[in-house]
């Protein structure tokens, strides 16, 4: 996915007129006045959280466009799973969305042998709605290396040595360290951390080589100097951080990947509703004031339609499951 919107609001309007067109009576005498109150979204983070502070500044803007608030529902926990259930158990009536992630639609699914859900089945996408690049993030002091190529060749005759930190386990910051091991023919050693404070404080404590951290959890030290950053995921190289290569231009094509967060209403949703929320959604993330919020908090708006939110599901799927299965990783049940 390119750091671009996906989706114009004149298409998402067009599809949702042909889908009246094709005979939906019913649905667009529903969606004619769509919204007419307040559409809740189930956030699973804690207030406070940038994705939660992120869907609260749409629901500025959509309140603004629609003259309806968006209501946080914020149900963090268990990887997911408990806002998962909260939506499986509300009426399809496109009040009630989900905000999802990359772990809950396509890691999960690789890493638990149940769950509550379907990714493809149970839920009707909307639209995607943000992506956040990762970097490849080493300790100053103990990793000479300045770029991807020497890291590559610094790291690989240490085999086991060398060790990288993830916020989590079984995580994409877990993932990309297994998917750059296997492209690149490394052994590092997978470190997990509860959560990006404390994997961020390991590798600037030399507890840790390497680790694969939001841009902004490691800017301050790369100021400092107490970090250097090799690489960086997105698709271009980063405004915060210029003189970054991007893994593509460095060699490395397969970690060209966002943390990516979208939205999903129940299964049962009326096509002609799911049309209307894209057209509003799609707005709300084109407009300027999302893109010069998100932009201090290093998020990238990335409407699209349903259909190619689809697909970008699909082949990010395909992308965790690899990693997964190198990984041998299984979620504890």
């Amino acid at each position: 996915m390119r750091r671009r919107s996906l989706i114009s609001s004149s298409r998402a309007v067009a599809a949702w007129a042909t889908l009246v067109a094709l005979g939906l009576p019913q649905a667009h005498a529903q969606s004619s006045s769509f919204p007419d109150k307040p559409v809740r979204v189930i956030v699973p983070f804690a207030a406070g959280n940038t994705l939660d502070a992120a869907m609260r500044q749409v629901g500025e803007v959509f309140k603004a466009n629609t003259g309806q608030p968006l209501v946080i529902d914020n149900k963090p926990g268990g990887g997911g799973l408990i806002a998962a259930q909260a939506l499986l158990a509300a009426p399809a009536d496109g009040f009630t969305l989900l905000l999802a992630n990359t772990s809950m639609l396509t890691i999960n699914p690789h890493t638990f042998s149940k769950l509550p859900y379907d990714a493809e089945k149970s839920f009707k996408p909307v639209t995607t709605v943000l992506g956040s690049a990762r970097v490849l993030a080493v300790n100053a002091e103990t990793v000479p290396p300045n770029n991807l190529a020497e890291f590559i060749a610094w790291a690989k005759p240490q085999g086991d040595k060398v060790s990288f930190a993830s916020f989590t386990a079984g995580n994409s910051s877990h993932f990309a360290g297994v998917i750059l091991n296997q492209r690149a023919g490394l052994s590092m050693v997978h470190v997990p951390f509860n959560g990006t404070p404390p994997a961020v404080q390991n590798l600037v404590g030399g507890q840790v080589h390497a680790a694969f951290l939001p841009r902004l959890a490691v800017k301050a030290h790369v100021d400092s100097g107490k970090v250097k950053v090799l690489a960086v995921t997105s698709p271009a190289r980063s405004a915060l951080m210029p003189n970054v290569g991007t893994f593509r231009e460095q060699g490395v094509p397969d970690l060209e990947i966002y943390i990516w967060a979208a939205l999903v209403a129940p299964a049962g949703t009326p096509d002609a509703l799911v049309a209307r929320l894209n057209a509003e959604f799609v707005k709300a993330l084109n407009s300027q004031t999302i893109k010069d919020q998100w932009r201090a908090m290093d998020f990238d708006p990335l409407p699209s339609t349903p259909e190619e939110f689809t697909r970008f599901m699909q082949a990010e799927s395909r992308r965790w499951a690899e990693a997964v299965k190198i990984s041998g990783f299984k979620a504890g049940e």
